[in-house]
């Protein structure tokens, strides 16, 4: 008899015994999930049936083969931070003027605060990696012969500083000194050969060199459009650095500016170079022109140091938002020195930071150099060298620099002794006139014990609480470069600016990297030429003295957008999805800031500042008409127009046209034909020229801009 075989019996699989993390991730897979839980809590059935389904689905993800493409469902969408994102900005939204909404603004970002909180622990909302430090060691070597030649002829250079002046001599010198000392302690790196990538590698950067173009297209236009006409006109400032320019070409070529309280000399110069080419003369369009291209040279290392912290992503992103925002974008059409501070800061950041990262003592050098140049841009630089120390005493107490402390302080000592080379002509007036060099900045200090309102560090800690307010509430009241009392930040780029600052100092408390903690320190560093403006509070925040802290917000900002990217995941249908809200969020930013800039800024400004350009017509025309101005005067007025600006619209940079009342009558001894301009409500003017010229006649020109920029003209013509 046979028996049939009888197929095996499959045993039951094993149970599985789930740990807490399986539970935790069971419980929290849905709202579902995690209701059914919170319910099982009162019951020891329930809360056994709970762990079997944890079981069951740490069993099944054991044995489940990973999809070729995750699915986009509405419930892996990553909504905790979709939520926190919306809540930010409706919370930043409530912060604009004209009626901002603090209290609700604040409620709303404390929740978007612990959504994004909940985001980023689930690992949904995670910034990205920073590069990899390099172990390769600096060589400690120099070069002794070129090394002596540049200490000689460094010597010979400073001693030639001595009256303020640039001569071809001292410069040449001033250069040799520079090249030798570069020739002396620069490092030949190896030429690496590099494998030439895949077709499909090669297409892929292809086209991220065109988008990036197309960002960079993008700032170009925020920066240059209309700069011929917004801001519409100068004021007293732009006299004085006119009038620095134009007396460079009369054989003055100063090392230091002394007028008005004293200028450093890169945007004089700067400035008649751009004058030139450009063929725009001494004019307010080349003040203009020029301080705009400075803001556009500062775009490329935004794209850099983004790239540096975060990758080529956020390299684009941070490039975006800085290229179209409204605060740097202002403070670099204004025409004055503001754009030099975030433009030289930029560059230093960069090469400092990758030096510090691969240990490659020639980004040190290039650091000294553009540490060097600022020093002899815009007085807030000065902060600048304390930054730098700042990185390096970071970077040596982190566990990132145990291997190369030593190697560390020689780095420093290469930028310091650079950067002191660069600075040199500056510093031989320095130290020949202490006074006038320091004295703009030790007037914002002002003097304890006479002219501070409070005590130094009451007034210190109050202006630095209004500072950091300034990105996401308030940025003072200085109309001339800002719109007052609004956000320096736009709704999109205030709250990734908020995400940001978060998760980066989340990430330094987890991960200790010292370049985390850097970053969120040199905010308020870069911002302290303002906050140090102790005996004038009030001009604290301040865009112009602050400028360069952009970079650094800008930066968190942009690291927040590209952690939002990244949280959709990969596959076809999440990049399209993630992209196209990070599209959003930037055409957002970008329609605000033409707004800011190019209606509301404008505006502002237009209904601010004095209308010099139609009384510089108004002198145009005399002369046109009659062949010369010398018989030309603008009557002076308490808070009225700067009577050397109408001559600059004119094309006459060096002549104050004032006449003050009270000299009118000199004015007889003149030939004819004779013109006045002076304020409607100058009664007494009009009386004394009706006495000395009853002859004349008088009309009011009436102003394009507003009625109240209407002024009086006499004409005596016989």
């Amino acid at each position: 008899m046979s028996v049939e075989p009888q197929p095996p019996i499959s045993p039951e699989p094993p149970q599985h015994e789930p740990t807490v993390l399986d539970l935790y991730k069971s419980v929290t897979k849905d709202w579902s999930s995690f209701l059914t839980f919170v319910t099982s809590l009162g019951s020891p059935e329930r809360l056994a049936d709970v762990e079997r389904v944890a079981a069951e689905d740490a069993r099944l993800q054991e044995t489940a083969p990973a999809p070729a493409e995750v699915r986009l469902e509405v419930g892996s969408l990553p909504w905790r931070m979709l939520g926190a994102v919306l809540l930010a900005l409706y919370a930043q939204s409530q912060l604009e003027p004209p009626d901002p909404n603090v209290e609700l603004a604040v409620s709303l970002y404390v929740f978007a605060i612990l959504l994004a909180l909940w985001s980023y622990f689930k690992d949904e909302w995670q910034l990205p990696s920073l590069r990899p430090d390099l172990a390769q060691a600096d060589p400690m070597t120099l070069r002794i012969i070129p090394l002596l030649i540049s200490v000689g002829l460094m010597v010979s250079a400073f001693a030639s500083f001595n009256e303020n002046l640039f001569t071809v001599m001292n410069v040449t010198l001033w250069l040799l000194t520079i090249a030798t000392f570069l020739w002396a302690v620069w490092v030949k790196t190896p030429r690496i050969e590099r494998t030439p990538p895949a077709p499909e590698a090669r297409r892929k950067a292809v086209l991220w060199a065109v988008l990036v173009v197309a960002v960079m297209g993008m700032a170009l236009f925020f920066r240059l459009y209309r700069v011929d006409s917004v801001p519409s006109e100068p004021f007293s400032d732009h006299a004085e650095k006119i009038l620095d320019v134009y007396e460079i070409t009369t054989g003055s070529p100063l090392i230091f500016f002394p007028r008005n309280t004293g200028r450093e000399a890169f945007q004089m110069y700067w400035t008649l170079l751009v004058a030139t080419v450009f063929n725009t003369g001494f004019s307010f369009l080349s003040l203009k022109l020029g301080t705009t291209l400075l803001g556009v040279l500062t775009l490329p290392f935004i794209y850099l140091l983004g790239r540096e912290w975060g990758g080529a992503r956020v390299g684009l992103f941070a490039l975006f938002l800085f290229g179209v925002a409204y605060w740097p974008n202002v403070i670099a059409r204004i025409g004055l020195r503001f754009p030099l501070y975030p433009l030289f800061v930029a560059p230093t950041l960069f090469f400092l930071m990758r030096g510090l990262r691969t240990r490659n003592r020639n980004d040190f050098l290039l650091a000294g150099l553009f540490l060097g140049l600022g020093l002899h841009g815009y007085s807030p630089f000065r902060m600048m060298p304390l930054v730098v120390v700042a990185a390096f005493a970071l970077y040596l107490l982190h566990p990132q620099s145990k291997d190369a402390r030593g190697q560390a302080i020689w780095w420093l000592t290469l930028i310091v002794v650079l950067s002191a080379i660069v600075f040199m002509p500056l510093g031989r007036y320095w130290m020949d006139n202490p006074d006038s060099f320091s004295y703009r900045a030790f007037s914002r200090l002002g003097d304890v014990e006479t002219q501070l309102s409070g005590p130094a560090w009451q007034i210190f800690f109050s202006n630095l609480w209004n500072g950091l307010r300034m990105f996401n509430l308030d940025d003072g009241e200085i109309w001339v470069n800002s719109i007052p009392h609004r956000p320096a930040l736009d709704v999109v780029t205030g709250a990734l600016f908020i995400f940001g600052a978060l998760f980066v100092l989340i990430r330094y408390l987890r991960r200790r990297d010292w370049r985390d903690l850097f970053l969120l320190v040199s905010v308020p560093l870069l911002m302290m030429p303002s906050v140090l403006s102790l005996a004038f509070p009030d001009e604290n925040p301040a865009l112009n003295r602050s400028g360069a802290a952009a970079i650094p917000a800008i930066l968190l900002a942009a690291l927040a957008l590209d952690g939002l990217v990244k949280a959709f995941g990969s596959g076809r249908r999440r990049t399209v999805v993630a992209w196209g809200l990070a599209g959003l969020l930037l055409a957002a930013s970008a329609y605000q800031n033409y707004n800011l800039v190019f209606n509301v800024f404008d505006a502002q400004f237009k209904a601010g500042a004095w209308n010099t350009s139609e009384m510089g017509m108004v002198i145009s025309d005399f002369r046109a008409q009659y062949g010369e101005t010398d018989t030309l005067w603008i009557v002076p007025f308490p808070y009225w127009v700067d009577t050397r600006l109408p001559g600059v619209w004119a094309g006459i940079p060096d002549r104050d046209f004032a006449l003050f009342k009270e000299n009118l009558s000199s004015s007889l001894e003149a030939p004819y034909p004779k013109l006045f301009i002076y304020w409607p409500q100058d009664g007494e003017t009009e009386a004394i020229l009706r006495d000395l010229y009853p002859q004349g006649s008088i009309r009011r020109y009436s102003s394009a801009v507003d009625p109240s920029k209407d002024f009086m003209i006499y004409f005596v013509e016989k």
